[in-house]
């Protein structure tokens, strides 16, 4: 019997001081659903940014539903709807886009599908989009106003953002404007320790390309942040 062949999006903020996120547990509890269900993981994608950004310009969220659609996945994984978008029109404009091209997406936190067992259309889908979208809209701004309000406050009892010239980077400082690289590499390692194929976009010249640095670099981050056991 053939496997339903699935992809896997995930997708955080970028790292920040006072946001520090990463996509390892999106990945494995998605990893863990597509084993129990008997899924072929066909590729996994990952995505640091910010949920505000419009899915246009969401780089990697646009490769993976054009890799989707060109390897014939049958499913989708995605951790929650807000992964998919922060406003309802992004996130109504991808479910169409995909349920055009026969592509199901399932949102595991919300437990809800394009189509349901039977390939027909879930009749609520679109109900509960724009509710679980509107909620998490709301989520968004009301934690902007809260970040804003806490750097205003900062600074006005004399806190200065930014980096003072000429310091050397402190390892808190390297694992901030590595997060990315960090979070890919200990995917990766994840990844591995459930004897999952290492898609290309985790290996060291993978993560190199995807974050546009050097493949030393990478490298010196692993050795320095990834602790492999033995």
């Amino acid at each position: 019997m053939t496997k339903i062949k699935v992809c896997i999006y995930a997708r955080v903020s970028s790292s920040s001081a006072m946001n520090r996120q990463n996509t390892d547990r999106q990945v494995v509890d998605l990893t863990t659903y597509a084993a129990a269900n008997n899924y072929m993981v066909d590729n996994i994608f990952t995505e640091h940014l910010s949920g505000a950004v419009p899915n246009k310009n969401k780089i990697v969220l646009n490769e993976c539903i054009d890799y989707c659609f060109a390897k014939n996945i049958d499913i989708l994984l995605i951790s929650e709807l807000s992964r998919l978008g922060r406003k309802v029109e992004d996130i109504l404009s991808n479910i169409r886009l995909c349920k055009d091209n026969k592509l199901n997406i399932y949102f595991q936190k919300e437990n809800l599908s394009i189509f349901q067992g039977d390939s027909r259309d879930n009749p609520y889908l679109n109900i509960m989009i724009a509710v679980l979208g509107a909620c998490a809209e709301i989520e968004r701004d009301n934690t902007q106003y809260r970040l804003n309000s806490g750097r205003k406050l900062y600074i006005e009892q004399g806190g200065k953002l930014g980096r003072k010239k000429g310091s050397n980077k402190s390892r808190e400082q390297k694992q901030q404007q590595y997060s990315e690289v960090i979070d890919m590499l200990r995917t990766a390692h994840k990844l591995q320790a459930h004897n999952v194929t290492m898609p290309v976009h985790f290996t060291i010249r993978g993560i190199a390309k995807a974050c546009k640095i050097g493949v030393s670099t990478v490298q010196r981050i692993k050795k320095e942040f990834v602790k492999i056991s033995k």
